[in-house]
């Protein structure tokens, strides 16, 4: 199963790098049709220098730096330290687990 989801996420990467690729692609083109530089027209992920010498990538004209993954990283940790729908599971799991091992030495010690 796991190996299943690997090569799914494999995939859909893939697939999406390629699409990337293909709209570098048909800007490029686009710009070589027009004959000159239109800055309207924009590259679908472009990398640049920022300030301090921090690299800034824009992806579909969405500017992200290294802060702002920082910043997402550290919200993403708060969210999971409280995770309801986990803890729910984790009980109703260990619930389902007890009952039935009490069945099962129940219905054991019925037999002898």
């Amino acid at each position: 199963m796991i190996a299943y989801f690997g090569k799914c996420l494999l995939l859909v990467t893939i697939m999406f790098l390629g699409v990337l690729f293909g709209m570098q692609q048909a800007n490029h083109g686009m710009l070589s049709m027009k004959g000159y530089h239109d800055p309207s027209l924009k590259g679908a992920f472009t990398l640049t220098d920022g300030k301090d010498n921090e690299k800034e990538a824009s992806i579909l004209g969405e500017t992200v730096t290294a802060k702002d993954l920082v910043e997402k990283q550290k919200e993403l940790e708060k969210v999971e330290t409280f995770n309801m729908f986990s803890k729910a599971g984790k009980a109703l799991s260990d619930t389902v687990t007890n009952t039935a091992q009490s069945m099962y030495e129940w219905i054991r010690d019925m037999n002898q």
